[in-house]
């Protein structure tokens, strides 16, 4: 009889030989090739006695004790269980080895090669005048409704993966608001080889991916709560762009040694979550995009809905769009950016953290410019031989127009679930021509939760945003909005703070003449 391993089933293998029936119960895994854990079921030519065993068949210790087992239980010669286990363990390498081949392979197949065509409309696109608000209006074509500034940000955060700098983002906002939506529309304008969706890890997840399978890849996780586990190595692969994992392993000769699993980046992460506070150190190293809970939003989302079920949406258009995009991003070139004008740029001072948000605020910038790398004048390091492209002061406007919400909530001392609460609050007491509310009040007019309006309300008194007064008419308490301004002057200030900087930039860089007058005009307005 000849020796065949029959692979048909992929969760039950079958090995013949003249003497043994050997099956191979749950297959084998193809992501650890240093081991060959497998758990057999081993029978005698025509008898019904099986064996059984789990068995590292690259354990050569193990390998000897199973020979003699057989041997003594199904009274066969140890020459020939041996000859046929050697066998197996080579058929068995043989197989995996070409799986894994055709894994490989499929993979490379799955980068799509353009046409001259795509290349042509993709290069046309990039060299367009306005690019940034061409994208904004082409994502808006792609079917993502509403959500101007978010799936801008997430799009070119997104982007990011292709630099040595990635930027991540975490979408925060109530159940059922649409986080997920928006990042699965977003990511499908990003080429299908170049990113790795993921539902639920388990702990140790990252370490057995491929040394450099993540390099510059976009990583979305749809749910941060089933990815807690590895919320550890995934910080350290985001701040360290690689992780390490040291494990003990058995050879063949049943050597135990010590041997590192080595994933590389960078990455670019991107996850939902509607708890902010729990994922804190995660979010640090993120931009955070707070979902459109408005009723303008609900209408624009319904309005498509209903156009959808009518069939008045045009699908070729947008699978057109999403194919742009795509090509698009195929067609971005890792490429170094320098920033001439980064030693004016600063944060306003209510800015949080400011450490890891100027480092943010600069890597923005740069992807804005990395992005219009087709309309930008490619310089070479006369010292290094570098190709390099430099950021222009368009560049930083339109950063700074996109990131003042970011920024904004990086200054804010509450939640952002918090924040929208207290905007809409005070949107209702404006409307009611009113300044003190009851928690009765709110619970039916803004439909809140009596546990969720109480949350609310323990935060905003704790950062003096509210207080508690008595009111004369009924004679019980209630609460009053301590200052309505607060979150307009907050963003007045960060405006003059971005805006001071293009001054200083537009100052530095003009002709003395034009300095002077410039000098005189700043001086003015200051006065006045």
């Amino acid at each position: 009889m000849q020796n065949n391993l029959n692979t048909s089933n992929p969760n039950h293998y079958i090995y013949d030989t003249k003497y043994l029936k050997i099956q191979i119960l749950g297959g084998i895994r193809f992501n650890n090739l240093e081991a060959m854990r497998v758990t057999l079921g081993i029978q005698k030519q025509g008898k019904e006695q099986v064996l059984r065993q789990n068995i590292d068949l690259y354990n050569d210790t193990s390998i000897e004790k199973l020979t003699r087992k057989i041997a003594e239980r199904l009274e066969i010669g140890t020459t020939i269980v041996r000859r046929d286990l050697d066998q197996l363990t080579n058929e068995l390498e043989n197989y995996r080895l070409q799986e894994v081949e055709q894994t490989v392979e499929s993979q490379k197949s799955k980068v799509k090669c353009m046409t001259e065509k795509e290349i042509k409309e993709a290069r046309e696109f990039l060299q367009t005048q306005n690019l940034i608000q061409e994208t904004q209006n082409r994502i808006g074509k792609s079917g993502v409704i509403g959500e101007e500034i978010n799936r801008l940000l997430m799009y070119l955060i997104f982007t990011s993966r292709k630099t040595n700098n990635p930027l991540h983002c975490i979408s925060l906002g109530s159940s059922g608001t649409g986080k997920t939506h928006l990042q699965s529309s977003v990511s499908d304008l990003i080429p299908e080889e170049d990113k790795i969706e993921m539902t639920v890890l388990s702990a140790n997840a990252f370490y057995y991916f491929n040394r450099t399978e993540l390099s510059n890849k976009l990583i979305l996780i749809e749910d941060l709560d089933g990815a807690e586990s590895v919320l550890y190595p995934l910080r350290e692969l985001q701040s360290k762009k690689r992780i390490t994992k040291t494990v003990v392993h058995k050879d063949k000769k049943g050597t135990t040694k010590t041997i590192h699993l080595t994933v590389e980046g960078p990455v670019s992460v991107s996850g939902c979550t509607t708890q902010e506070s729990i994922y804190e150190d995660n979010s640090n190293r993120s931009f955070l995009l707070y979902i459109d809970e408005s009723a303008e939003q609900d209408e624009k989302i319904m309005q498509y809905q209903r156009q959808l079920s009518a069939g008045k949406v045009n699908h070729e258009e947008e699978l057109k769009t999403k194919q742009l995009l795509q090509n698009c991003q195929r067609l971005l070139k890792t490429i170094t950016v320098k920033n001439p004008f980064a030693e004016y740029l600063s944060l306003p001072n209510s800015v949080f953290k400011p450490r890891r948000t100027n480092a943010h605020y600069l890597q923005f910038i740069e992807i804005i410019t990395f992005y219009k790398q087709y309309q930008k004048f490619h310089h070479i390091d006369k010292e290094t031989g570098e190709e390099y492209i430099e950021t222009s002061i368009e560049d930083i406007q339109e950063a700074n127009e996109l990131i003042k919400e970011v920024l904004l909530r990086k200054s804010d001392s509450i939640t952002g679930a918090s924040r929208n609460h207290l905007e809409n609050l005070k949107e209702y007491l404006k409307k009611q021509n009113q300044n003190q509310f009851t928690n009765a009040e709110i619970r039916r007019n803004l439909r809140i939760k009596e546990t969720t309006l109480r949350r609310y309300n323990n935060d905003l008194l704790n950062e003096n945003y509210i207080k508690k007064v008595r009111n004369k008419t009924v004679k019980s308490y209630c609460y009053e909005i301590v200052n309505t301004e607060e979150y307009n002057d907050l963003k007045a200030l960060i405006d003059k703070a971005l805006q001071d900087c293009i001054t200083q930039i537009q100052l530095a860089n003009s002709p003395p003449t034009n300095q002077m007058q410039k000098a005189k005009l700043i001086k003015t307005k200051s006065m006045t």
